[in-house]
């Protein structure tokens, strides 16, 4: 540790910190445009200048600047460093006239106005009156693409965008060009950004230069409520604050969360509030002779009841969709099991995942904080990139560091990160298992060696079997110790880990999905819940009566006998359970729309038509049976760690591997679930990645 004394105060600090690290340790508060945590350093704005005693008689960029370059005083005292002088405070006025030589006064129409950083830093150290008579410069708009807003004359070049771009989000697609005056920042082909993450670039951006384009002009921040939440859009459980105006989500944006997202979230996750808005299920609706027909909860209830009364509980089945909270499937599995069935199931997919092997079969053990710590890592049948960008981005972080080698079986894309391509399918992956592959070498030699096994390598028919192969794998490289378990199941969905936790799988001589919809399509089969399932090929189901609790007109709706709405997940309180088994809650930011209810709610609602009267009244009556039958969901924020020996009950499971090749489950990362389908944005991102794709392949 070195010592230092900052306005007066003695501290001690590590001497990697740079000044900027080591002032604000000391509770002194540095202003700063271009510095960021996550950011390699620039040191374009100057506006972090402090001065050290007994250093060069000017201002120094303390972001710029290690604890380690200090020299001490003449007797050994520890180095000076001064952030309130008279020098300090001339020097940082004199930076501030000099960034607003060229900004245009758009505060009151300005998207950034009463959050933006320049705003408040020139409240400190701004004047009233500017000594600059030449011509104002001016720069032309950039267009990004349908997500980011550009109004480039504001932009003061502290290339926090640019560094975002290439060093986190990994795409090389913005820069500056030009010198002096003639200095912007633009994309280098003029086109628009193809990142999942780009979005992140206005929460970094300290002006106005970049703001969202969906929201533009739609709302102040002052106006909006604001309310932390748990993002559902993929498995990973980001942090998010939902920001509502009445009974309208306005924006999505990030919250710190160091364990799971840092501060990234993707651009589905920020810019999907539209489709909650759009092709809401609002009134219940009863199909009369093949035609939907508005009706009211009675009618509704009663139409399903007339139905399933007297249908033997073998010949019902429930279907979960991925956007489920666990409070919602915990109250549809009481009701079919006081209704005498034991055909359920979470997994809309088919994935070979059982809970009967124990948590840590199912779960990314390593946890995604844990990435960081691997020094080996073997991608099984997954695109971390589309099915969870913010992993992805974790992923990269862990690679910039160096010291890690990734392999990759399955789909050959661009990660935004070097990789060893292995192959595309099972026969690479018995050829790990098997030693006859020098990755597995690798793998066998890393201290801490982590195994990704995505959706794609578990829902197929041979899911089982690649499931055991790579536990196999995972053994014999050493990856399952008492403090590490490198093996990790990245799921895509937000309620899975939560429904199998609960057992929301088959009972003893139950039905899973597949077999749900054969049974229904055959007759042996006459009622099925769709609790949200819209990613199911519906043509199978046949004659059965099907209802449908959802939030939106897709798939499932469409298909549907009677539909009763539902709330979204910004709707209503609920708990999820990420894909490294994190239990997390979602709070409720706004109302469901028209005659909308909460799912657990209609659940309730619908047991006392049936007779099977289910026991709670509300929520917490809900959450405390769930909790007195799984205990660890009362543990919010916690993950209750599966057991490495766990894994090695799947190593003997499955028949034998077959031929076809892993292929993601995601393949337009825009267009993955209900909400993202009613989405106008996220259309046209799709629209625009399918042409570069195109493009591409040209």
């Amino acid at each position: 540790m070195a010592k230092l004394i900052v306005d007066g105060k003695e501290i001690e600090v590590p001497p990697e910190y740079t000044l900027l690290q080591a002032c604000e340790e000391a509770g002194a508060e540095v202003p700063r445009f271009c510095f960021h945590d996550r950011l390699s350093i620039a040191g374009n704005c100057r506006m972090c200048l402090v001065e050290v005693k007994g250093g060069p008689p000017k201002p120094t960029a303390s972001c710029a600047m290690s604890v380690r370059d200090l020299r001490p005083g003449p007797n050994g005292e520890p180095p000076v460093v001064e952030t309130k002088s008279p020098m300090v405070k001339k020097a940082r006025e004199g930076v501030m006239e000099f960034l607003l030589i060229n900004h245009p006064l758009d505060c009151p129409i300005c998207d950034q106005g009463g959050e933006c950083d320049l705003q408040d830093q020139a409240m400190a150290y701004g004047v009233d009156a500017s000594r600059f008579s030449e011509n104002k410069r001016a720069v032309e708009n950039k267009n990004l693409g349908p997500l980011v807003k550009t109004i480039m004359t504001r932009c003061i070049h502290c290339t926090r965008c640019v560094r975002f771009t290439t060093e986190i989000a990994g795409v090389s697609e913005l820069g500056l060009i030009g010198r002096g005056e003639d200095a912007e920042i633009t994309t280098y082909l003029e086109a628009s950004l193809s990142s999942e993450l780009q979005g992140n670039v206005i929460d970094l951006c300290p002006v106005g230069a970049l703001t969202s384009k969906p929201y533009a002009f739609k709302a102040r921040p002052w106006e909006l409520i604001k309310t932390e939440s748990i993002d559902v859009m993929d498995a990973v459980g980001s942090a998010i604050r939902v920001d509502t105006r009445g009974r309208e989500v306005m924006r999505i944006m990030p919250r710190l969360n160091e364990a799971v997202n840092e501060e990234w979230i993707s651009d589905k996750t920020r810019f999907i509030f539209d489709g909650l808005k759009t092709q809401r299920l609002d009134r219940p609706y009863v199909k009369v002779d093949g035609k939907f027909k508005a009706s009211d909860w009675n009618t509704a209830f009663e139409t399903i009841a007339a139905r399933v009364k007297g249908v033997e509980g073998s010949r019902i089945g429930a279907i979960a969709g991925d956007l489920a909270s666990v409070e919602e499937m915990f109250a549809l599995k009481q009701l079919l099991t006081s209704l005498g069935s034991a055909n359920m199931d979470c997994r809309q997919d088919g994935a070979a995942l059982d809970p009967a092997f124990g948590r840590a079969s199912y779960i990314f053990n390593s946890t995604i904080e844990g990435i960081e710590d691997a020094d080996a890592i073997l991608i099984v049948g997954s695109n971390p990139r589309k099915e969870a960008p913010v992993l992805n981005a974790r992923i990269r972080k862990r690679w910039r560091r160096g010291g890690v080698k990734v392999g990759v079986i399955g789909d050959k894309a661009d990660l935004t990160y070097d990789y060893d391509y292995l192959g595309a399918g099972p026969a690479t992956l018995a050829e790990l298992v098997s030693g006859d592959n020098a990755f597995a070498e690798v793998l066998s030699k890393a201290e801490r060696p982590l195994i990704i096994l995505g959706q794609g390598a578990l829902a197929r028919k041979d899911g089982a079997a690649v499931l055991s192969n790579v536990a196999k794998l995972a053994k014999a490289v050493g990856a399952l110790g008492d403090d590490w378990n490198g093996f990790s199941v990245l799921h895509t969905a937000a309620s899975r880990v939560g429904g199998l936790d609960i057992g929301f799988v088959p009972g003893e001589g139950g039905l899973g999905t597949a077999d749900i919809m054969a049974a229904a399509g055959k007759g042996d089969l006459g009622v099925v819940f769709l609790l949200g399932a819209d990613e199911i090929d519906m043509k199978q189901f046949g004659d059965a009566f099907v209802v449908y609790i959802g939030t939106h007109g897709d798939a499932g709706a469409h298909r549907a006998d009677v539909i009763l709405p539902g709330a979204a997940y910004t709707e209503k309180s609920g708990l999820y359970v990420n894909t490294e088994g994190r239990v997390q809650m979602a709070m409720r930011a706004a109302f469901p729309p028209g005659e909308a209810r909460e799912d657990w709610a209609i659940l309730r609602a619908l047991s006392a038509r049936l007779d099977k009267t289910l026991g709670f009244d509300n929520l917490p009556a809900l959450r405390a049976l769930l909790f007195a039958e799984v205990p660890h969901m009362a543990e919010i924020d916690g993950i209750a760690p599966g057991k490495a020996g766990d894994v090695g009950k799947i190593t003997a499971g499955g028949k034998r591997l077959g031929t076809d090749p892993f292929m993601s489950p995601v393949r337009d990362f825009y267009l993955t679930n209900p909400i993202a389908r009613a989405s106008a944005t996220m259309a046209e991102c799709s629209a625009l990645a399918a042409e570069r794709a195109l493009d591409a392949a040209e």
